[in-house]
Protein backbone atom coordinates (compact mmCIF):
# COMPACT_ATOMS: atom_id res chain seq x y z
CA UNK A 1 0.00 0.00 0.00
CA UNK A 2 2.76 2.44 1.24
CA UNK A 3 4.85 1.60 -2.15
CA UNK A 4 1.61 1.87 -4.54
CA UNK A 5 0.81 5.54 -2.32
CA UNK A 6 4.24 6.29 -3.07
CA UNK A 7 4.56 5.58 -6.79
CA UNK A 8 0.93 7.42 -7.96
CA UNK A 9 2.00 10.09 -5.65
CA UNK A 10 5.34 10.78 -7.49
CA UNK A 11 3.71 10.35 -11.07
CA UNK A 12 0.68 12.66 -10.11
CA UNK A 13 3.71 15.14 -8.87
CA UNK A 14 5.65 14.65 -11.98
CA UNK A 15 2.44 15.40 -14.24
CA UNK A 16 1.19 18.53 -11.95
CA UNK A 17 5.05 20.06 -12.99
CA UNK A 18 4.26 19.56 -16.13
CA UNK A 19 1.49 21.44 -16.41
CA UNK A 20 2.05 24.06 -14.08
CA UNK A 21 4.92 24.39 -16.79
CA UNK A 22 3.24 24.64 -19.71
CA UNK A 23 0.04 26.40 -18.29
CA UNK A 24 -2.27 27.48 -21.18
CA UNK A 25 -4.69 25.26 -22.91
CA UNK A 26 -3.09 21.84 -21.72
CA UNK A 27 -4.03 23.00 -17.97
CA UNK A 28 -6.86 24.38 -18.84
CA UNK A 29 -8.54 21.10 -20.65
CA UNK A 30 -7.10 19.09 -17.96
CA UNK A 31 -8.85 21.62 -14.75
CA UNK A 32 -11.71 20.74 -16.92
CA UNK A 33 -11.52 17.36 -16.94
CA UNK A 34 -10.84 17.01 -13.34
CA UNK A 35 -13.59 19.08 -12.35
CA UNK A 36 -16.69 17.16 -14.26
CA UNK A 37 -14.86 13.68 -12.23
CA UNK A 38 -14.91 15.23 -9.35
CA UNK A 39 -18.63 16.16 -10.19
CA UNK A 40 -19.20 12.78 -10.57
CA UNK A 41 -17.71 11.42 -7.64
CA UNK A 42 -19.52 13.63 -5.66
CA UNK A 43 -22.76 13.02 -7.07
CA UNK A 44 -21.98 9.02 -6.71
CA UNK A 45 -22.26 10.37 -3.10
CA UNK A 46 -25.62 11.05 -3.00
CA UNK A 47 -26.81 8.55 -6.13
CA UNK A 48 -27.34 11.58 -8.56
CA UNK A 49 -24.34 10.53 -10.98
CA UNK A 50 -26.38 9.20 -14.01
CA UNK A 51 -29.24 11.91 -13.21
CA UNK A 52 -30.18 14.63 -15.84
CA UNK A 53 -29.60 17.47 -13.16
CA UNK A 54 -25.68 15.56 -12.93
CA UNK A 55 -25.70 16.16 -16.57
CA UNK A 56 -26.86 19.31 -16.29
CA UNK A 57 -24.24 19.92 -13.75
CA UNK A 58 -21.31 18.53 -15.88
CA UNK A 59 -22.29 20.90 -18.68
CA UNK A 60 -22.42 23.67 -16.76
CA UNK A 61 -18.96 22.97 -15.03
CA UNK A 62 -17.70 22.94 -18.55
CA UNK A 63 -18.96 26.33 -19.20
CA UNK A 64 -18.15 27.45 -16.32
CA UNK A 65 -14.53 26.69 -16.65
CA UNK A 66 -14.88 28.32 -20.42
CA UNK A 67 -15.80 31.39 -19.31
CA UNK A 68 -13.42 32.34 -16.91
CA UNK A 69 -10.80 31.03 -18.89
CA UNK A 70 -11.67 34.03 -21.40
CA UNK A 71 -12.09 36.43 -18.46
CA UNK A 72 -15.71 36.50 -18.84
CA UNK A 73 -16.30 37.00 -15.31
CA UNK A 74 -19.10 38.82 -15.83
CA UNK A 75 -21.28 35.83 -17.48
CA UNK A 76 -21.16 33.67 -14.42
CA UNK A 77 -23.39 34.56 -12.52
CA UNK A 78 -25.89 34.12 -15.27
CA UNK A 79 -25.09 30.59 -15.97
CA UNK A 80 -25.15 29.86 -12.57
CA UNK A 81 -28.32 31.23 -11.73
CA UNK A 82 -29.70 29.65 -15.59
CA UNK A 83 -28.00 26.22 -14.07
CA UNK A 84 -29.92 26.49 -11.07
CA UNK A 85 -33.95 27.07 -13.02
CA UNK A 86 -32.89 23.98 -15.16
CA UNK A 87 -32.01 21.76 -12.26
CA UNK A 88 -35.49 22.84 -10.39
CA UNK A 89 -37.46 22.26 -13.41
CA UNK A 90 -35.94 18.54 -13.46
CA UNK A 91 -36.88 18.49 -10.04
CA UNK A 92 -40.48 19.44 -10.48
CA UNK A 93 -40.88 17.82 -13.25
CA UNK A 94 -39.86 14.44 -12.58
CA UNK A 95 -41.23 14.79 -8.64
CA UNK A 96 -41.61 12.85 -6.31
CA UNK A 97 -37.79 11.09 -8.32
CA UNK A 98 -35.35 13.29 -6.76
CA UNK A 99 -35.16 14.75 -3.07
CA UNK A 100 -34.53 17.97 -2.69
CA UNK A 101 -31.33 17.73 -0.79
CA UNK A 102 -30.13 15.70 -3.67
CA UNK A 103 -30.41 19.11 -6.00
CA UNK A 104 -28.95 21.34 -3.35
CA UNK A 105 -25.59 18.74 -3.78
CA UNK A 106 -25.40 18.68 -7.59
CA UNK A 107 -26.11 22.36 -7.30
CA UNK A 108 -23.52 22.69 -4.53
CA UNK A 109 -21.30 20.53 -6.36
CA UNK A 110 -20.69 23.89 -9.16
CA UNK A 111 -19.32 26.32 -6.55
CA UNK A 112 -17.45 23.78 -4.49
CA UNK A 113 -15.81 22.13 -6.99
CA UNK A 114 -16.22 23.67 -10.74
CA UNK A 115 -15.64 27.34 -9.76
CA UNK A 116 -12.90 26.60 -7.06
CA UNK A 117 -10.90 24.57 -8.34
CA UNK A 118 -10.98 26.60 -11.73
CA UNK A 119 -8.75 29.14 -9.66
CA UNK A 120 -5.92 26.81 -10.18
CA UNK A 121 -5.58 27.98 -14.18
CA UNK A 122 -6.79 31.30 -13.25
CA UNK A 123 -3.61 31.93 -11.03
CA UNK A 124 -1.61 30.37 -13.66
CA UNK A 125 -3.33 32.80 -16.61
CA UNK A 126 -1.73 36.03 -14.23
CA UNK A 127 0.91 37.51 -14.98
CA UNK A 128 4.07 36.17 -13.72
CA UNK A 129 1.40 32.83 -12.76
CA UNK A 130 4.43 30.38 -13.67
CA UNK A 131 5.55 31.08 -10.15
CA UNK A 132 2.65 32.36 -8.65
CA UNK A 133 0.65 29.11 -9.45
CA UNK A 134 3.04 27.32 -6.92
CA UNK A 135 1.74 28.77 -3.86
CA UNK A 136 -0.99 27.26 -4.45
CA UNK A 137 0.91 23.61 -3.71
CA UNK A 138 2.91 25.42 -0.76
CA UNK A 139 -0.50 25.84 1.23
CA UNK A 140 -2.08 22.71 0.32
CA UNK A 141 0.62 19.97 0.13
CA UNK A 142 3.67 21.27 1.44
CA UNK A 143 1.43 22.48 4.54
CA UNK A 144 -0.11 18.82 4.65
CA UNK A 145 3.24 17.71 4.75
CA UNK A 146 5.04 19.84 7.36
CA UNK A 147 1.48 18.95 9.64
CA UNK A 148 2.08 15.21 9.34
CA UNK A 149 5.91 15.33 9.46
CA UNK A 150 5.46 17.89 12.84
CA UNK A 151 2.26 16.18 13.95
CA UNK A 152 4.20 12.28 14.08
CA UNK A 153 7.37 14.06 15.89
CA UNK A 154 6.09 16.04 18.92
CA UNK A 155 1.91 16.15 18.62
CA UNK A 156 0.23 15.22 21.77
CA UNK A 157 -2.57 17.41 21.74
CA UNK A 158 -5.22 16.15 19.66
CA UNK A 159 -7.61 18.48 17.55
CA UNK A 160 -11.10 19.24 18.93
CA UNK A 161 -12.83 18.21 15.65
CA UNK A 162 -13.68 14.53 15.92
CA UNK A 163 -13.67 14.37 12.00
CA UNK A 164 -9.61 13.08 11.75
CA UNK A 165 -8.97 12.27 15.50
CA UNK A 166 -5.29 11.34 14.33
CA UNK A 167 -4.72 15.33 13.80
CA UNK A 168 -3.09 17.26 16.70
CA UNK A 169 -2.52 20.73 17.24
CA UNK A 170 1.06 20.72 16.87
CA UNK A 171 0.63 19.51 13.72
CA UNK A 172 -1.72 21.67 12.64
CA UNK A 173 0.58 24.58 13.50
CA UNK A 174 3.22 22.86 11.78
CA UNK A 175 1.41 23.02 8.81
CA UNK A 176 0.84 26.67 9.07
CA UNK A 177 4.59 27.41 10.14
CA UNK A 178 6.02 25.37 7.53
CA UNK A 179 3.77 27.06 4.76
CA UNK A 180 4.63 30.05 5.44
CA UNK A 181 8.29 29.47 5.68
CA UNK A 182 8.24 27.33 2.60
CA UNK A 183 6.66 30.61 0.98
CA UNK A 184 8.90 32.91 2.55
CA UNK A 185 11.65 30.74 0.85
CA UNK A 186 9.99 30.61 -2.46
CA UNK A 187 9.99 34.28 -2.55
CA UNK A 188 13.43 34.83 -1.36
CA UNK A 189 14.64 32.62 -4.18
CA UNK A 190 12.45 33.88 -6.87
CA UNK A 191 12.20 37.35 -5.96
CA UNK A 192 16.00 37.73 -4.60
CA UNK A 193 15.21 42.07 -4.85
CA UNK A 194 11.48 41.90 -3.80
CA UNK A 195 11.76 41.72 0.20
CA UNK A 196 8.04 42.61 0.07
CA UNK A 197 7.10 39.38 -1.79
CA UNK A 198 9.43 37.09 1.05
CA UNK A 199 6.70 38.42 3.67
CA UNK A 200 3.45 38.64 1.27
CA UNK A 201 4.13 34.77 0.32
CA UNK A 202 5.16 33.85 3.75
CA UNK A 203 1.38 35.18 4.49
CA UNK A 204 -0.16 33.47 1.43
CA UNK A 205 1.43 30.25 2.81
CA UNK A 206 -0.15 30.59 6.20
CA UNK A 207 -3.64 31.60 5.35
CA UNK A 208 -3.76 29.16 2.90
CA UNK A 209 -2.88 26.80 4.88
CA UNK A 210 -5.42 27.46 7.72
CA UNK A 211 -7.82 27.33 4.41
CA UNK A 212 -6.13 24.08 3.13
CA UNK A 213 -7.17 21.88 6.26
CA UNK A 214 -10.51 23.40 6.83
CA UNK A 215 -10.84 22.12 3.13
CA UNK A 216 -9.34 18.68 3.89
CA UNK A 217 -11.92 18.39 7.14
CA UNK A 218 -14.90 19.81 4.84
CA UNK A 219 -14.26 16.92 2.25
CA UNK A 220 -14.09 14.06 5.58
CA UNK A 221 -17.48 15.91 6.87
CA UNK A 222 -19.19 15.18 3.52
CA UNK A 223 -18.27 11.71 2.78
CA UNK A 224 -19.07 10.41 6.60
CA UNK A 225 -22.03 12.20 5.95
CA UNK A 226 -22.56 9.76 3.40
CA UNK A 227 -20.97 6.97 4.94
CA UNK A 228 -18.44 6.56 2.19
CA UNK A 229 -14.65 6.01 2.59
CA UNK A 230 -12.95 7.45 -0.51
CA UNK A 231 -14.90 9.03 -2.87
CA UNK A 232 -13.14 7.01 -5.50
CA UNK A 233 -10.50 4.12 -6.34
CA UNK A 234 -8.97 6.81 -9.59
CA UNK A 235 -5.44 7.35 -8.18
CA UNK A 236 -3.69 3.91 -6.58
CA UNK A 237 -3.41 4.88 -3.16
CA UNK A 238 -4.78 8.07 -2.61
CA UNK A 239 -8.53 7.68 -3.82
CA UNK A 240 -10.45 9.66 -5.96
CA UNK A 241 -10.12 13.28 -7.64
CA UNK A 242 -12.13 14.79 -4.39
CA UNK A 243 -9.66 12.88 -2.26
CA UNK A 244 -6.64 14.16 -3.24
CA UNK A 245 -8.03 17.17 -4.49
CA UNK A 246 -9.75 18.59 -1.52
CA UNK A 247 -7.25 21.43 -0.07
CA UNK A 248 -6.07 22.21 -3.25
CA UNK A 249 -10.36 23.22 -3.95
CA UNK A 250 -10.28 25.39 -0.99
CA UNK A 251 -6.31 26.77 -1.24
CA UNK A 252 -6.43 28.04 -4.98
CA UNK A 253 -9.62 30.98 -4.72
CA UNK A 254 -7.43 32.24 -1.11
CA UNK A 255 -4.31 32.05 -3.27
CA UNK A 256 -5.99 34.28 -6.33
CA UNK A 257 -7.49 37.13 -4.01
CA UNK A 258 -4.49 37.21 -1.22
CA UNK A 259 -2.40 38.17 -4.38
CA UNK A 260 -4.51 40.51 -6.04
CA UNK A 261 -5.36 42.21 -3.05
CA UNK A 262 -1.47 42.49 -2.44
CA UNK A 263 -1.05 43.56 -6.08
CA UNK A 264 -3.97 46.55 -5.49
CA UNK A 265 -2.86 48.23 -2.17
CA UNK A 266 1.00 48.28 -3.47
Amino acid sequence: MFWTRLGSGIVLMVITIALMIVGGAPLFGVITVISVMGLFELYRAVGMQKSMPAILGYVTSVGVDILLAQGKHEWLLMILVLSLMLMMACYVIAYPKYRSEQIVMVYFGLIYVSVMLSYVFQVRFLEGGVLLVWLIYVGAWGSDTCAYCVGKLIGKHKMPSTLSPNKTIEGCVGGIAGAALIGFLFALFCYRDNTMLWWEFAVIGAVSSVISQIGDLAASAIKRNHDIKDYGKLIPGHGGILDRFDSIIFTAPVVYYLITLFYSVR
